[in-house]
């Protein structure tokens, strides 16, 4: 290390989209990446996902000294870099699908929760993208890190810190180079189930260098708020589905949430007056990576799940009669349920009208007199959340990024940044 060393942070991926940052901080001969997701895009109709076609479709950063050999054909420069890590904020596939390509010698951190996850959300090869030369489920090492404790990287020094999202486990970054403190979000919002932590990281930051946040909330300046229609806050929506129950109490009713909302699942689960019984992959999931025994049920001709307690099982048939004992999770044969019944989509698949096959999903279930409720709570600040968290940093310079609209994100406290994909600047 001499004097003349500088930080470069260079922006290879998700500025301008919605998911899919890829950023790395440097100094000297230490590098750091954050994150390793793919922008989603389905109406792309990509004819594979292979590395060429990701990087082509500009899914992915074409991030040199990071990727796999084996995937790129490009040796990894270890004469100029001596020391490198990466590191994924949250299990979202925005974040997280790529990470596979990663080099296998260079570390991997992500916070406890998120490592002990994915490689049960991947075990059947279809969460993430696959690795060269390992069979399908297979997932790469990811460190867990502790919260808060320093992670050297040569000259650079990591913390992982607790923050909040809808995705569980989700965190934030703190990164230290010799002569500058810089702060990566992740996704992140103030109207979770734990607010508190989120403060205390922003607090962590305050008069950072540099404060890479996560922008989403702003993206539709044109319709404001349309990302945070429904409940305004977790507990509020918990609230809702229950009264939803207690509303209708001989009607069949059916939900379905995101595979990584976990800790909305687990509050519906403690909540509901009825008893919820999920599907066997969510029950596996939550008994691989947390120890936690729930009811379930398989559908016909599935494969069994030998971490399950047979105890536990609710058959199929027992649940497609029903109309007042079960609260369950539905993920396909919508065909089977009963008219007249009521479904709650809880930002589950597909996510949105942005995605083709959201609307004949809703249509379909029209069409059987089973009612559509969406309730779902964002996972991302809105406007004036944005500004608080902006607010409680008082950043040196601000760099907005994950939003379709960058530049709605002011910095009354010093500099912004917008960077353009592949641009690297020095502190």
């Amino acid at each position: 290390m001499t004097l003349k060393d500088k930080t470069t942070v260079t922006f290879y991926n998700g500025l301008t989209t919605i998911g899919g940052p890829m950023i790395e901080v440097a100094y000297n001969k230490s590098h750091v990446l954050f994150d390793l997701g793919e922008v989603y895009r389905p109406e792309l109709n990509l004819p594979d996902e292979s590395y060429q076609t990701l990087i082509k479709y500009q899914l992915i950063g074409d991030v040199p000294n990071f990727y796999d050999p084996a995937i790129t054909g490009k040796q990894l420069d270890h004469t100029r870099w001596e020391h490198a890590a990466a590191y994924i904020s949250h299990l979202h596939l925005d974040h997280s699908k790529a990470l596979n390509l990663l080099a296998p010698e260079i570390p991997l951190y992500a916070g406890p929760i998120t490592a002990a996850l994915l490689p049960v959300l991947n075990q059947n090869g279809d969460f993430l993208l696959p690795a060269t030369n390992h069979e399908k489920g297979y997932t790469r090492s990811i460190i867990p890190a502790k919260y808060k404790s320093p992670i050297t990287v040569g000259d650079i020094t990591l913390e992982v810190w607790p923050s909040d999202h809808d995705a569980y486990g989700a965190t934030g970054l703190i990164i230290k180079t010799p002569d500058k403190l810089i702060a990566f979000t992740g996704d992140i919002r103030l109207h979770g189930y734990h607010p508190e932590w989120v403060k205390e990281y922003l607090t962590a930051v305050k008069n950072a260098d540099l404060f890479i946040v996560e922008g989403t909330g702003i993206s539709w300046p044109e319709h404001i708020g349309q990302e945070f229609t429904g409940p305004k806050n977790e507990d509020e929506l918990t609230e809702k589905i229950v009264q939803l129950e207690q509303k209708n109490p001989k009607r069949q009713i059916t939900f379905n949430t995101y595979p990584t909302n976990v800790e909305r699942l687990l509050k519906i689960v403690e909540e509901s007056p009825r008893k919820v019984v999920l599907h066997a992959k969510r029950a596996d999931l939550l008994k691989e990576a947390l120890n936690k025994d729930y009811h379930y049920y398989y559908l016909p001709g599935e494969k069994k799940y030998e971490s399950l307690d047979p105890k536990l099982e609710i058959a199929y048939e027992d649940l497609v009669k029903d109309n007042h004992e079960y609260l369950w999770q539905v993920v396909t044969n919508y065909g089977d349920l009963m008219k007249n019944g009521l479904y709650i989509h809880s930002n589950a698949e597909p996510l949105g009208d942005f995605d083709p096959a959201y609307k004949p999903f809703v249509d379909a279930l029209e069409r059987q007199n089973i009612e559509f409720v969406a309730l779902r709570c964002s996972g991302h600040a809105d406007d004036k959340e944005l500004k608080e968290i902006i607010g409680l940093v008082q950043p040196r310079i601000l760099c907005p990024v994950h939003t379709l609209h960058p530049e709605l994100a002011e910095n009354p406290y010093g500099d912004r940044i917008l960077p353009k994909r592949g641009q690297t600047i020095t502190l």
